[in-house]
């Protein structure tokens, strides 16, 4: 049972209030490891909005796009979790804190930095003893409409509550164990109070973490790019022409036409529903979830996420269009998408001149949402060491 707000402001005013800095040095506790190494949360008197009540989805994100389909058809949120302002507050504390990880060296935010639309722009993110990551960090912005059972590129999470803690256990990543994080979170003297408004209790469970992080990351919706402003707040219809430069406006004709780009990254925020081989290598070096097949993501702020795949080979946009124009390689278990239409055998080949190259990218630079890359209720609230 969740506490709702009023009570959950009551406990930050009495028992939060004592346990967490909002201005001045953090203090310290004695029952707290951590306490006078790492600093404290500092978070408003009155909560962020988190919640859809106070943050209700535009409207073209209820509307079909090109393929028939809507970006709220794709929401994987479980009645058992709803988006709370308290849950999602906790998460955005756990996803910033250090303390998740064995040496209290690396955060889930480590690897996902909000400016970079909480994707990384190191092709192997860095763990907790400086070991380096197998794939490239995924972007997290609209988790909330990936497939339901498909989490990470080689969907070995079936649920986003699930997925969130194994970073946390994993030997390279953090390193930690949920039984040991359970007792140092018990122990560190500001997240008895977040708990308790969070889910009514003071007790700390790997159960609670998950979805309290899980809360934190369905709340971060990209909905204020470029892209999103030429869509009718009252209509949810589009206007690209009224919004785009002749420019942006080819590349997104190319986008959901002759490039077939939206035939995977569907939706308005461009995001697949399921995985695929994409004939990066004729024999796969990472078979991924199965013969060299990755998750596809959401294309929101692309352009400030560069490399991209799993692998990051890519440094520029520019390099992703020219591989699927012309260098997609006819591996045993290429997605049938990227086949000729024609012949039903060939790898399809675009052909694109350099100036729909140029559109394409330009289009792509129009998914940025610099709203959410600033947004302070997603930003670290532990003050700077």
């Amino acid at each position: 049972m969740r506490t709702p707000l009023s009570a959950y402001m009551v406990t930050l005013a009495i028992a939060f209030g004592a346990a967490c800095t909002r201005t001045g040095e953090p203090t310290s506790a004695a029952n707290d490891p951590a306490a006078g190494r790492l600093p404290e949360p500092v978070l408003p008197a009155a909560s962020y909005s988190y919640a859809d009540a106070g943050n209700p989805l535009p409207r073209h994100f209820s509307v079909n796009g090109p393929n028939q389909s809507t970006v709220l058809s794709t929401d994987n949120t479980p009645p058992s979790n709803p988006i709370s302002d308290a849950g999602a507050t906790l998460g955005r504390v756990l996803f910033y804190d250090v303390r998740l990880s064995a040496n209290d060296r690396v955060a889930c935010a480590s690897c996902h930095q909000q400016a970079l639309g909480f994707g990384d722009t190191a092709r192997f993110s860095r763990g907790f003893k400086g070991g380096r990551t197998r794939r490239h960090s995924m972007a997290l912005a609209n988790v909330r409409f990936h497939t339901p059972t498909q989490f990470f590129g080689d969907r070995r999470a079936s649920t986003l509550e699930a997925a969130v803690l194994l970073p946390i256990q994993d030997t390279i990543e953090m390193g930690s164990t949920l039984p040991a994080l359970e007792v140092e979170l018990a122990a560190t003297r500001y997240y008895p109070a977040l708990f308790s408004a969070a889910f009514g209790t003071p007790q700390v469970t790997s159960e609670r973490i998950g979805k309290a992080l899980a809360q934190f990351l369905r709340s971060i919706v990209s909905s204020h790019s470029k892209f999103d402003g030429a869509f009718s707040a009252a209509t949810g219809l589009a206007n690209f022409a009224a919004v785009f430069t002749p420019e942006e406006l080819a590349g997104e004709q190319l986008f959901v036409g002759a490039a077939h780009c939206f035939g995977c990254h569907r939706t308005f925020v461009q995001v697949s529903e399921g995985s695929a081989n994409n004939g990066l290598d004729l024999i796969p070096v990472d078979t991924g979830g199965g013969c060299g097949s990755f998750k596809v993501g959401s294309l929101r702020n692309v352009s400030v996420r560069a490399p991209y795949m799993h692998d990051g080979r890519f440094g520029t946009l520019a390099q992703v269009i020219e591989h699927y124009d012309s260098g997609v390689q006819n591996t045993r278990c290429l997605d049938r998408r990227l086949i000729d239409d024609f012949g039903g055998v060939a790898v399809r080949r675009l052909n694109l001149t350099e100036s729909q190259r140029t559109a394409l990218v330009a289009f792509l630079n129009t998914l940025t949402d610099s709203t959410l890359l600033t947004d302070a209720k997603f930003s670290n609230p532990f003050p700077a060491r």
